[in-house]
């Protein structure tokens, strides 16, 4: 598996770098339906089109390490940062 997963989702680029999660699970706990942990205890993505774009934005946000990349439409930087 790549160091990498990545989708775009509700107009967002969302980005799991994997060699930065340590599977605390606030993503999961935040948005279930979007994310889970894999056997190796890291974020993957599950069905994040299933979440609506603001608690999508808010499980990426609650990282503690900073592990979820999201850019909006135009490529700004969202998370981590400016919400």
């Amino acid at each position: 598996m790549s160091d990498f997963e990545e989708r775009v989702v509700c107009g967002l680029r969302v980005r799991i770098d994997r060699t930065l999660c340590v599977g605390f699970g606030d993503c999961v706990t935040e948005a279930p339906e979007a994310f889970v942990l894999d056997d190796s205890g890291t974020a993957v993505f599950v069905k994040p089109e299933d979440v609506d774009r603001e608690r999508l934005l808010r499980a990426c946000d609650v990282c503690p390490v900073d592990a979820i990349t999201v850019w909006d439409e135009n490529g700004g930087q969202l998370v981590p940062g400016s919400l």
